[in-house]
């Protein structure tokens, strides 16, 4: 039957016309990053294979997309592509009944414009379609995006894309978001989320950002933020593959593609942006990128992709106390010590006196003991040997570290290499049994392995330190004899070097945290700057509306958004260093450079912390409220330095009575009958001063009655200090 139009029926009549031409909901899946961030490991194996908390990157795109209604996905491959094929044709992904897999090779595309012009020439997009990497780790529901974008585009054809953002603060000491990827300004109409302007490095990361005229003068109101992080989510019309065809200089979805649009005055096509809260959403770009949403997945954000849920090719593991994962056939010798944050993979086995934290080990890996583990991820078939120590790194598939190796924080051993006994592999080490490519591809081009590089290839079956020393002697020609002597004795990889002046890129984009010392530069050049842009008067909100007589009337509403990030980003902040045992000096850093980033000051971080601290106490599991008021006198004297850090004088010390009182009646009221009970504890430990309370007690003698529903609680501990305090003069 054909529906006319004019049908009787009205906008019923349009529904049946778009019921009887819909098409499946499809996806185009790059698996192929077009850069060499995760270089030397990516020579080897192409970066969507790499596990991430054990399964491998693609597996989680691919189980978000088939949950958000996707039900096709072409997923394009190039670098490697045969490991992706074959991957994919022995995995559960082929033969789904409603969410159909294909793959879309190439040997001769070197960026994501030639990707999208090939599979243009394919003619296998009917309509719009969710444009992704294989990289992406996400919850969100694709419901409210899409619905948007096809309302905008019956309004206007020209609306070819919608991009998905969500809120996330730069660091002011590094100009990097938590998954390190560069500050971004973007200006967006408020009223239309129409995107007019992106920039992701701007004036040297100097905090800086130039608008063209014609912006102001067409728009009558702006929204500039930096505090917004793309996640390399789209939805694309069919329109955006034909713009890439007819457009060769379009190679990058980004500098290239999204700019040369809002440049692009004469076709009229425009760029909206979706931006989520409460759902997850990130990609792998870097190795920072990598360590921060493998700790996401741990800690249960990306919920249900997790370990203890299966959701693609991965082997479940059982989550126990202080989240830690153990898969089932875990070999665990009585002394070893696992957690909190850890993943233990199938078929590992663990040594005496080991301790393993904050770290993620594959299947079938080995670790003796007396093994020092923070912060590291191992991927499968591992051999740690006695008495090794690493701390924030990578290491690969195959790989053996022998007795008393060290790892120092930010090295990447890749596949099969051997650190030789009692060796130090330097911090930020790259090392690999593929020599370092004489000439560094840039960060479009493909990933393939130098054919003139020497791979050294190992037996896995030489289990022994002695079969392995034969084994060498027999294989290493002259070349390969330097390649041993790098990493120590018995050993076998070379160490790659670092180019002048990559040494900042190494550590900015390395798993482990950036170093005291290089913080402490940061943030004395962060403030020094701060301060002169304070004495030139040049500082707008961080983030915020820019149009006629919008700065005063809209400044208390970003001032009161920044807040509520600020307190969410430190209470982050510390229950991180909660669970990863950072030092309190750390944490201090840490929080000093947020308060540099929002421009707040130590009264609000003494809030923001103390409301951490307290939230940590309500979470810890208790029975009573005896055992709450248990948990906080607890967690007051482990951490009542870093608060004390915080409270220089009274104010900030009344702020935290103030911060206790809204917890009460807000966000935690589990605490409104406990009052009485935990100020005293809050003096006995030293963090409110005697003034201090009597100074609140008596702000709130003025206060209406329904105000003074805690001073009454604490009236006679108040009682008690007036009468120390009379006894005392």
């Amino acid at each position: 039957m054909v529906v006319k139009k004019g049908t009787k029926g009205g906008a019923g009549g349009e529904d049946a016309v778009e019921e009887l031409t819909r098409v499946p909901l499809q996806a185009i899946l790059l698996a192929d990053s077009f850069a060499t961030l995760f270089r030397p490991i990516t020579l080897e194996r192409p970066k969507v294979l790499l596990p991430l908390v054990n399964s491998p990157m693609i597996d989680y795109t691919l189980a978000w997309l088939e949950s958000a209604g996707v039900e096709e996905v072409f997923v394009f491959c190039c670098a490697h592509s045969k490991q992706v094929i074959e991957y994919l044709e022995n995995s559960n992904w082929f033969g789904k009944p409603n969410f159909s897999v294909a793959t879309i090779e190439s040997h001769n595309a070197i960026s994501a414009g030639d990707a999208l012009r090939l599979i243009y020439e394919r003619h296998v997009i009917q309509g719009d379609f969710v444009l992704v990497t294989g990289d992406t780790v996400s919850s969100m529901s694709l419901t409210q995006v899409l619905q948007e974008h096809k309302e905008r585009r019956r309004k206007d054809s020209n609306a070819v894309m919608t991009m998905v953002i969500k809120q996330s603060k730069p660091s002011a000491v590094t100009c990097q978001s938590r998954v390190g990827t560069e500050e971004l300004f973007l200006a967006i109409d408020p009223d239309t989320k129409q995107l007019l302007h992106y920039e992701d490095k701007s004036d040297n990361m100097k905090g800086t950002v130039n608008l063209d005229k014609g912006l102001m003068i067409d728009n009558s109101s702006i929204s500039l933020h930096n505090d917004k992080q793309d996640c390399y989510i789209d939805i694309c019309s069919p329109e955006v593959l034909s713009l890439f065809t007819d457009n060769f200089d379009y190679q990058h979805l980004r500098r290239h593609f999204v700019k040369g649009l809002l440049l692009d005055d004469i076709m009229g096509y425009k760029i909206f942006t979706h931006e989520i809260s409460a759902r997850y959403a990130a990609r792998v770009d870097n190795y920072r990128s990598y360590g921060t949403i493998s700790k996401d997945i741990i800690q249960r954000w990306t919920y249900p992709f997790v370990p203890d849920v299966q959701f693609s090719n991965n082997c479940v593991a059982r989550l126990e106390r202080q989240g830690v994962y153990r898969a089932s056939d875990v070999g665990l010798l009585h002394y070893a010590h696992i957690g909190p944050f850890a993943v233990i993979g199938n078929g590992t086995t663990i040594g005496n006196y080991t301790h393993i934290s904050n770290s993620v080990i594959g299947e079938n890996c080995v670790i003796g003991s007396n093994v020092s583990i923070d912060g590291c991820y191992i991927w499968d078939k591992v051999t740690i040997e006695d008495g090794c120590k690493l701390k924030h790194a990578i290491v690969c598939d195959g790989v053996i570290v022998r007795c008393g190796a060290v790892l120092e924080p930010g090295v990447v051993l890749s596949f099969k290499v051997i650190v030789g006994e009692q060796f130090i592999v330097p911090a930020y080490s790259k090392v690999s049994l593929l020599q370092q490519p004489v000439k560094q591809d840039s960060d479009e081009e493909l990933e393939y392995a130098d054919n003139s590089s020497v791979n050294i290839e190992i037996s896995s079956k030489s289990s022994t330190p002695e079969q392995l020393d034969e084994e060498l002697r027999e294989k290493l020609s002259d070349p390969q004899t330097k390649a041993a002597s790098e990493v120590g004795n018995g050993g076998v990889g070379f160490i790659w070097s670092v180019s002048e002046g990559g040494y900042e890129e190494e550590w900015r984009h390395s798993v482990a945290p950036i170093p005291a010392d290089r913080l402490v530069e940061m943030i004395k050049s962060a403030t020094d700057e701060l301060e002169v842009s304070n004495k030139d008067g040049d500082v707008l909100p961080p983030s915020g509306e820019l149009g006629p007589d919008s700065i005063d009337s809209d400044f208390d509403g970003d001032v009161r958004d920044d807040s509520a990030h600020f307190e969410k980003e430190v209470e982050a902040t510390f229950l991180r260093a909660v669970h990863e045992n950072v030092k309190e000096d750390h944490v201090i850093l840490e929080v000093n450079s947020l308060r540099l980033s929002y421009n707040l000051t130590s009264t609000d971080c003494a809030g923001a912390l103390f409301y951490g601290m307290m939230k940590l106490a309500s979470d810890t599991p208790h029975s009573s409220h005896g055992e709450l008021v248990k948990n906080v006198a607890s967690v007051i004297t482990k951490w009542n330095r870093l608060l004390k850090y915080y409270l220089p004088s009274l104010d900030e010390e009344i702020e935290v009575i103030l911060k206790f009182e809204e917890m009460c009646l807000e966000s935690t009221k589990e605490y409104a009958p406990l009052f009485e009970q935990i100020l005293p504890i809050l003096y006995d430990k030293d963090i409110l001063q005697e003034e201090a309370i009597l100074s609140w007690a008596a702000e709130k003698e003025e206060a209406d009655e329904s105000d003074k529903v805690f001073l009454k609680q604490a009236e006679k501990f108040i009682q008690w200090l007036n009468e120390a305090s009379e006894e005392e003069e």
